[in-house]
């Protein structure tokens, strides 16, 4: 996963338990995963809306 190991990501991990606290990593977790949800949402829509324009009507 982006060129990290599991060295890497327990530092990471390590780091943001630190830095946010136990309490509110859940909560980061949620907000990110919504956001991940609405984004390929959002490009979902977005590929719909091209397929009609880009196809020529005969």
């Amino acid at each position: 996963m982006f060129g990290l190991g599991w060295p890497e990501f327990a530092v990471i991990a390590a780091i943001a338990l630190v830095i946010f606290g136990p309490k509110k990593i859940p909560e980061l977790g949620s907000a990110f995963g919504k956001t991940l949800r609405n984004l390929r949402e959002g490009l979902q829509e977005t590929d719909a809306e091209k397929k009609p324009a880009d196809e020529d009507p005969d």
